[in-house]
């Protein structure tokens, strides 16, 4: 079931997303060789805290972590860790904050010092992807434009779309209906009506678009 939001939560979402936002620029400029992941996850914590929210992902389904930190090949849901970075590591960090009742969520790619000319790519096509599917994110499309807007640019520059894993409503759970897949027909899908919330997270791979499920490790390994 799809929960449409009246505009007073949706307020409430914006000012947790302001959080948000603030608290991925706090930890963006703590990226930097030598650093771990744990440290950054700390930052996260403790900005979010301060500003009378609560970490998203802390206990949810068990997760130990207030951000996913995934490195180079990991896709997403990365375990904050004793990893130090390293020159020229590529970090998607994903957070989200619960605010009074109700969930934000976002995610940011991070190259470590300055990233390779194949990493700039990938980094441009994706949040170009992004902002085109926002572009048919309004009333009276459908999730398969949105869908459709990211698989067909990212396609175009010769790179894939993750398949196993999409984008989703969001609010008083952290994820709600409908699904937003990265890859889909024009015209298809749910119709996006007033009040509803999403999150769009285009996940773009320079190779294959297919992925492989691992274990959670709470090691130093990627």
């Amino acid at each position: 079931m799809i929960y449409y939001k009246t505009e007073e939560q949706i307020t409430i979402i914006k000012e947790g997303a302001q959080i948000l936002g603030k608290a991925h620029a706090e930890v963006c400029k703590n990226i930097k060789p030598g650093v771990t992941t744990k440290f950054l996850d700390n930052i996260a914590f403790e900005f979010i805290s301060d500003h009378n929210a609560k970490p998203s992902f802390k206990g949810y389904n068990g997760f130990p972590a207030t951000l996913c930190i995934s490195v180079n090949d990991a896709v997403v849901h990365g375990i904050p860790n004793t990893y130090q970075l390293k020159e020229g590591d590529l970090l998607s960090i994903d957070c989200g904050v619960f605010f009074n009742g109700l969930h934000s969520d976002s995610a940011f790619s991070y190259p470590v010092g300055t990233p390779s000319i194949e990493v700039k790519k990938l980094l441009d096509v994706t949040k170009k992807s992004l902002d085109l599917a926002i572009e048919q994110a309004k009333q009276g499309n459908r999730i398969g434009d949105i869908a459709h807007a990211v698989q067909s640019f990212v396609e175009k520059n010769n790179m894939s779309v993750v398949r196993e894993l999409c984008g989703h409503g969001l609010g008083k759970d952290l994820h709600e209906s409908p699904e937003v897949p990265n890859f889909g027909k024009r015209g298809s899908g749910v119709k996006l009506l007033e009040g509803l919330v999403i999150a769009i997270e285009p996940m773009v791979n320079l190779g294959k678009k297919d992925v492989f499920f691992g274990k959670w490790r709470m090691d130093n390994s990627y």
